[in-house]
């Protein structure tokens, strides 16, 4: 019988609970229970429907937050798994399954586990240890973490470094970090024509012929450099729809649904600017509802991202690299206090897929690394 690493064996009882976002299922408690024998005050935030936790060690000094979900994504269909999703096992080539291994129950698991050493350790460290625990992120997030700040902000809680437990690593533990995030404007353009049979156009408006050359120039609009930190901001369509299903009726409009993955090169109100100057000189009926996910983040070079660093090459022998690619995350949300704010997890190649999985050992190194940055941080 094997004998799991008390990160192997948290992290395998969180995965056990079918925290089907928005749902906790008792992830939260299994966590309070640890984080409050280790003298953490823990207030739960119940938000609508969702379970939320602030959790604090310490009255003064810097703060430093770990951050992060205890919601999963659904399944998909559950006999496409080799073995049940919420059945945590470690197989033969010592990969930990099961839904929510990478993202993100294992870095929870990581998180207190280390916490936990580190109090252990140093019970009078200087400053302060926090958690900010949700579980409405894979949902649409808007009574979890963003929820949870804007109390924090309304009581003047500093916040000073936060590490989130998202899977960045691509091939080997540590050897990405997120330290920023594009920001995610969203949009639903519907374009307005005159309906009618096709074997009278001249009768009707076809939308969809009015609005391809706009969304192509749209498609072909360059709207900025990128910098040292951000690739250039993208426009992508990601839905298109029109027609009434026959085959002889030019429909009556268009939707048209696109998204801005943004730099801090481009604001909201200049990339908006820009579309509906793009949208008007094609001559468009339209009307426009814009949605804004997140704004884009940046932490630069400094005391988190060094500490977090320098500790990641002490435990793995590799150093890392800064990055912010990818989608947005939680992240964004903190970063609005004025906290400096990285991602740190395990490899994310089986996010979100079926049979999702991670290495087992990676969740012990990444408990060391979280440890020693706590060591770097906070240690008298």
């Amino acid at each position: 019988m094997i004998t799991l690493s008390p990160t192997l064996e948290l992290a395998c009882a969180l995965i056990e609970r079918p925290s089907v976002t928005p749902l906790d299922e008792g992830c939260q408690g299994l966590m309070i229970e640890r984080l409050s024998a280790c003298g953490f005050d823990v207030e739960r935030m119940r938000i609508a429907e969702v379970d939320n936790f602030w959790a604090v060690r310490g009255s003064s000094g810097p703060v430093l937050c770990f951050a992060g979900h205890t919601d999963v994504v659904p399944t998909g269909p559950q006999d496409a798994w080799a073995q049940p999703p919420f059945a945590a096992r470690i197989d033969e080539h010592g990969m930990l399954l099961g839904r929510g291994a990478a993202d993100m129950k294992g870095s929870l698991a990581a998180m207190v586990i280390a916490v936990e050493r580190f109090v252990a350790n140093h019970p009078d460290h200087r400053g302060q240890i926090a958690f900010l625990i949700t579980s409405d992120e894979e949902g649409p997030a808007e009574h979890g973490t963003k929820a949870v700040v804007e109390r924090l902000r309304e009581r003047g809680q500093r916040l000073d470094w936060c590490i989130v437990g998202e899977p960045s690593s691509t091939t080997r533990l540590g050897d990405v970090v997120k330290n920023g995030r594009r920001g995610s404007l969203g949009a639903t353009l519907t374009v307005m024509g005159q309906q009618g049979h096709v074997a009278y156009p001249h009768l009707a408006r076809n939308p969809i012929h009015l609005a391809a050359p706009a969304l192509a120039s749209l498609a072909a609009e360059h709207w900025d450099d990128g910098n040292a930190f951000f690739p250039p901001t993208s426009f992508q369509i990601s839905n298109l729809n029109s027609g009434t299903g026959a085959t002889n009726v030019i429909p009556g409009t268009l939707v048209a649904q696109f998204n801005f993955r943004f730099s801090t090169e481009s604001t909201v109100e200049s990339l908006q600017e820009r579309t509906e100057r793009i949208l008007q000189a094609h001559g468009l009926e339209y009307r426009i509802e814009w949605a804004l996910s997140g704004l884009p983040f940046l932490t630069e070079p400094g005391e988190l991202l060094d500490a977090v660093s320098r500790s990641i090459h002490q435990v793995t022998g590799h150093d890392t690299t800064p990055s912010t690619s990818g989608g947005t995350s939680d992240g964004r949300f903190i970063a609005t206090l004025g906290t400096q704010v990285v991602e740190l997890g395990p490899v994310n190649a089986t996010i979100h897929q079926v049979d999702e999985r991670v290495l087992a050992s990676d969740l012990d190194l990444l408990t060391e690394v979280y440890y020693q940055t706590l060591v770097r941080l906070l240690a008298c």
